[in-house]
């Protein structure tokens, strides 16, 4: 559909799917009206002009990610694009709503397949796919946490159906990335394009970093107000460690390696000018396995020796917890349903897209009847490695997942193609539709905080539906209306 206007927008086709501007068929112009006004008001070759100096400005910042390809190292900027992402504040209620609700499902379900395991005796979900599950920790059988918190910091990927409904495509319970560019992106709105906020009232996102370290606080048995907290980083070759300085600078907490920290009589400390300071919450941004070569891997060099033993002793708290990452596992999100049924007796706020988990026999037969119409996803990987669409994959492409699949059918789940909505975006040529995604950010200690907006990935290559940075895509501002 054209939009009968004048400016950046005056001949934006925003396309069979729904639209985050203007919904389907323009019926949602009326509440974005104020910032298409606004967009109307700029020309073309200013606005390029304007988001040029932004990138300018990304590099030097520093604002980049690490891309690891064919055994290089390749630092590269989030490309961002300025035209923001509108969500009503109607839309986010529910969205704020269903995140709540869905943390508190994956943290009353670690708690009991770490403890009683009452979902597993019960046959809600089959037992082998949670003990036999690479991120399983037995070594976390037993153990209690602070107001039951084992997702500390949860990111809720969500996308947008042709009918105008949020869908949940996953969770990422174990070391989520991307809020960073939440607040930058917003901070390059405010410097860079201010005119766009004009008259508009957005709720601000600039406290997340005080949220954060309050949340871990609340986690530390002595007192929030006494908690001494770090956060732990595996150093400046990871692809996140912007993040990292950047989270660290926002909480107002010491950011550190493995090799800057101890464990003497069971606690941890860390080393400083002036001495040993003692620790009670770490932020770590490490994996389970390379945390403590005493426990998992012998070889890690990024942990800290005995920080398990630590642990254990209740001398320090770890965020997120060890062992959380069986619960973003994709063949365990076609059960949240279930899960949060199970736990809340409610039914979920924010609905799963429909999933088959190819480990069962009619979901595998499904599937590879299917596979030229199915997205299908390896269970363990993320950042959108080997996944699989079939409308757009070529023959080739479809017998070697084919063969994959059968070879190995219980590390695939399988999905159709959704219609993923678009919002306008600038392109070579002018204003077009790509199509977004969204990670709103939940931080939980003994209630759950959610960040308005979230980080909006925009897939920049034309009628692609792969966001994720490190298959090209870029971000937006994310805009929840007050």
């Amino acid at each position: 559909m054209l939009i009968p206007d004048t400016g950046l927008l005056a001949e934006y086709d925003s396309g069979p799917f729904f639209d985050e501007m203007f919904g389907k068929g323009g019926d949602r112009a009326s509440k974005c009206r104020r910032i298409i006004g606004h967009l109307n008001g700029m020309d073309l070759k200013s606005f390029k002009r304007r988001s040029k100096a932004v990138d300018k400005e990304l590099r030097n910042l520093g604002i980049t990610f690490t891309v690891y390809k064919n055994a290089k190292q390749i630092d590269r900027v989030l490309p961002f694009d300025a035209i923001p992402r509108i969500i009503t504040a109607s839309e986010w209620k529910k969205i704020e709503d269903g995140v709540i609700q869905r943390v508190a499902a994956l943290n009353a379900f670690l708690a009991d397949i770490y403890g009683k395991q009452h979902i597993l005796n019960d046959g809600v979900v089959p037992r082998d796919l949670v003990v036999k599950n690479k991120n399983y920790r037995a070594l976390m059988e037993g153990t209690t946490l602070p107001h039951d918190t084992w997702v500390n910091i949860c990111g809720t990927d969500l996308v947008r159906g042709d009918d105008g409904a949020f869908y949940v495509l996953e969770d990422n319970a174990r070391t989520p990335s991307g809020v960073s560019y939440v607040v930058e992106n917003r901070h390059l709105t405010q410097r860079t394009f201010p005119d766009l906020m004009r008259g508009i009232k957005v709720r601000p996102v600039s406290d997340y970093g005080l949220r954060l370290v309050e949340g871990l606080s609340q986690m530390w048995p002595g007192g929030a107000d006494h908690a001494e907290v770090a956060l732990l980083s595996p150093g400046v070759f990871n692809s996140a460690y912007f993040e990292h300085v950047f989270l660290a600078r926002e909480m107002g907490v010491p950011l550190v390696e493995g090799r800057d920290l101890l464990v003497e009589d069971d606690k941890v400390f860390m080393r400083t000018t002036g001495g040993l300071q003692r620790l009670n919450v770490i932020y770590r941004r490490i994996d389970d396995d390379f945390l403590d070569p005493e426990v998992f891997r012998e070889d890690s060099l990024l942990g800290v020796p005995g920080i398990m033993r630590a642990f254990f002793k209740k001398n320090v708290m770890l965020a997120n917890a060890i062992g959380t990452g069986v619960a973003d596992d994709k063949a365990i999100y076609a059960y949240m349903p279930r899960i949060v049924k199970y736990y809340l007796d409610q039914d979920p706020i924010l609905n799963n897209v429909e999933t088959h988990i190819c480990r069962e026999k009619d979901a595998l037969l499904y599937t590879l009847d299917n596979m030229h119409e199915m997205v299908v996803k390896p269970v363990g990987e993320s950042g959108g490695y080997g996944v699989v669409i079939g409308p757009r994959a070529t023959k080739t492409e479809l017998a070697k997942a084919r063969k994959k699949l059968k070879a190995n059918p219980s590390n695939f789940i399988s999905q159709p193609v959704l219609q993923l909505s678009t919002s306008p975006t600038l392109t070579r040529t002018g204003v077009e539709p790509r199509h977004v995604d969204l990670r709103p950010f939940a931080i939980t200690g003994d209630s759950t905080w959610v960040l308005p907006g979230g980080l909006t990935r925009v897939a920049l290559k034309k009628g692609s539906l792969v966001v994720n940075s490190s298959q090209g895509g870029g971000s937006k501002d994310t805009w929840v209306l007050a």
